[in-house]
């Protein structure tokens, strides 16, 4: 085990502390709740990876992301910021080239809130209920809705026809039905297709960008802190 970039573990963690609880034990699971993927060690405290935008998981060379929007997926040593060897020989690394992404220890999984790829309509009404905090903002909110990024929301909402300032409460019933419905259907064929940069609005996030489905040009605000391309025409 080693971890060429000590900077990548979070929380106060160590090489020494990771070598301690890792060298002798497997890992008897791994699950994923919202961008945190998560391995549970046998007897052991559970591994938590975040890969940023930027971060790739090679388990024995190959990756689980061929391809990545922001980052160059080259193999440079120097991206390595994990790696983890196994006794029959094989390896698990994480490459980041941007050191987006971390490792934690026992990360406290009670900080998020429940996963937005398997969210129920009501529990994604009772996440917006009330607020008054713009819609994409509240998507955005890890620890109300895990697993939705600026790209993934953009696209969500976009489907929707939903303006991603309206204060999330705002939303009727019908409404957060609808969302619903492209929330969990577009997260599914964003993973299906290779990530989040694979939705019908990312070619076109741009100045000069055109809604896809009726030509309006875009209008690019920032929400939750974060750069939103909508279409006022659509979505409302």
């Amino acid at each position: 085990m080693s971890s060429p970039d000590g900077w990548y573990l979070k929380a106060g963690l160590t090489s020494s502390d990771l070598a301690a609880v890792l060298t002798g034990r497997s890992f008897a699971a791994a699950r994923r709740i919202g961008k945190l993927l998560l391995l549970d060690v046998a007897d052991g405290p559970t591994l938590g990876l975040r890969f940023g935008m930027t971060g790739r998981l090679l388990v024995d060379g190959s990756a689980g992301v061929d391809d990545l929007v922001y980052a160059s997926v080259r193999e440079e040593p120097a991206w390595d910021r994990l790696r983890l060897g196994f006794a029959d020989g094989g390896e698990l690394r994480i490459a980041d080239p941007r050191r987006l992404g971390g490792v934690f220890l026992d990360p406290d999984e009670s900080r998020l809130g429940v996963d937005a790829a398997s969210v129920s309509f009501s529990e994604l009404h009772r996440a917006l209920a009330g607020s008054a905090a713009p819609l994409k903002a509240r998507l955005l909110d890890q620890t109300r809705l895990a697993g939705v990024g600026n790209l993934a929301a953009d696209e969500v909402l976009f489907r929707a026809g939903l303006d991603p300032r309206r204060p999330a409460g705002s939303l009727g019933r019908a409404e957060v039905r609808r969302l619903h419905r492209h929330l969990v259907g577009t997260l599914a064929g964003l993973i299906a297709g290779g990530g989040s940069h694979t939705g019908v609005l990312q070619p076109h996030r741009m100045t000069g960008g055109r809604c896809p489905r009726d030509g309006t040009p875009l209008v690019r605000r920032t929400i939750g802190g974060r750069t939103t391309w909508s279409c006022p025409l659509h979505q409302v």
